[in-house]
């Protein structure tokens, strides 16, 4: 009797504690993906996996502190890129990378940058570019432009930067 509490109590405790593992590990996902590391399965093509086109650069759209509202200033930013997706290369895409200053804890800053990332992608289907042509991904607090402590730094770090690729 006491041995089959015990090897219950075993059998309990060696499948009860067992780390739970995802449907697809990172061996599955890489054999399944092939060339395509799990990264960009899961968050898109990186820039550098892309073939970037350096004949446009745009200005960052910058944000106010904790938001996503394009501010009527920084539209014309917008509307450049808009210009160059549907009139002067439309083979390229954009991908809207989302940013933001240093405040706040890496997960919300992250949804925030993907908020500023989706309200530019709006913006510019509003503007009749393809939905098609635009990506978006958040970068949240991760990759700063200014590396200050202050309100100067802190409004370059809120923004939407622009990569452009061939399509």
């Amino acid at each position: 009797m006491v041995l089959t509490v015990l090897l219950a109590g075993l059998i309990c405790f060696s499948t009860g504690c067992r780390k739970k593992s995802s449907a697809l590990s990172n061996d599955t996902m890489s054999g399944i993906l092939g060339e395509t590391d799990t990264e960009q399965a899961m968050f898109g093509p990186r820039p550098g996996s892309l073939k970037i086109l350096a004949d446009i650069q745009v200005e960052n759209v910058l944000f106010d502190y904790d938001s996503a509202q394009i501010q009527a200033a920084e539209r014309f930013k917008l509307e450049m890129v808009a210009d160059y997706l549907k009139h002067q290369n439309p083979k390229a895409g954009v991908i809207i990378e989302g940013h933001c200053d240093e405040r706040g804890s890496a997960e919300y800053n992250l949804a925030l940058g993907e908020r500023r990332a989706l309200a530019a992608r709006a913006y510019l289907i509003g503007l009749g570019v393809d939905g098609d042509a635009i990506q978006t991904r958040s970068l949240g607090k991760e990759v700063p432009l200014d590396a200050g402590h202050d309100e100067s730094a802190w409004r370059l770090n809120r923004r939407d930067e622009f990569v452009f690729f061939e399509r």
